[in-house]
């Protein structure tokens, strides 16, 4: 228990840092690192052949996704956004495109969500590949997400389904680290994308 105690303080106090390096981010360098995430992504086979990515619209200060979410809608892959639920669990709805913009809308937490039908927690389990927020990862593939759980949640659901899409994270070339504090309910990705490239791990 004191363990998980430490790895989850260790958690916090990376977060505080890796949020305040976001924050001193300009706009040029985000819009330039958006534009870099999406040419890599699409260079990426587990989403340049997927007929189905679960995703989710950036907000903030976090690594840009709107640009690969736009190319993977314009090469006929369907992809779907993440609608938050009263219990931090997620529904999900299908992505339709820039031409659509007043298809999101702004929602609790600052999101952007799809104002579409919803299509059940369960949806995702139809993903070929999932692409994850999060704050930073390690070179086991460990990842730290902003701590709300939602998306142990999408992962519990995945196993338990039996599902194994391929789990890529978005972040800034930065946010790469030494080590991610580990917790017993964490899961490894298969890779990360940053504005440099693409980084693959060897996941059990």
């Amino acid at each position: 228990m004191a363990s998980e105690t430490s790895e989850s303080s260790e958690k916090t106090l990376l977060r505080s840092r890796l949020l305040a390096a976001r924050a001193a981010l300009s706009a040029e360098s985000r819009a330039e690192a958006a534009e870099s995430l999406a040419r890599h992504g699409l260079e990426l086979a587990e989403l340049a052949g997927a007929s189905t990515v679960a995703a989710y619209v950036s907000v903030g200060r976090e690594p840009g996704t709107r640009a690969l979410l736009d190319a993977l809608h314009a090469r006929g892959v369907r992809v779907l956004l993440p609608v938050l639920l009263p219990d931090n669990d997620l529904d999900w709805a299908s992505y339709e495109g820039p031409e659509h913009p007043e298809r999101l809308a702004k929602a609790g937490r600052g999101l952007l969500e799809p104002v579409g039908p919803r299509l059940g927690p369960e949806a995702v389990c139809a993903a070929d590949a999932v692409l994850l927020p999060g704050l930073a990862v390690d070179g086991r593939g460990m990842r730290l997400g902003r701590g709300g759980g939602s998306y142990d949640r999408v992962l519990a659901r995945l196993a338990r389904a039996g599902k194994d899409p391929a789990l890529v994270v978005l972040l800034y070339a930065d946010e790469v680290v030494a080590r991610v504090p580990e917790e017993p309910h964490d899961h490894p990705v298969h890779a990360v994308v940053t504005p440099a490239g693409v980084t693959r791990f060897r996941t059990a």
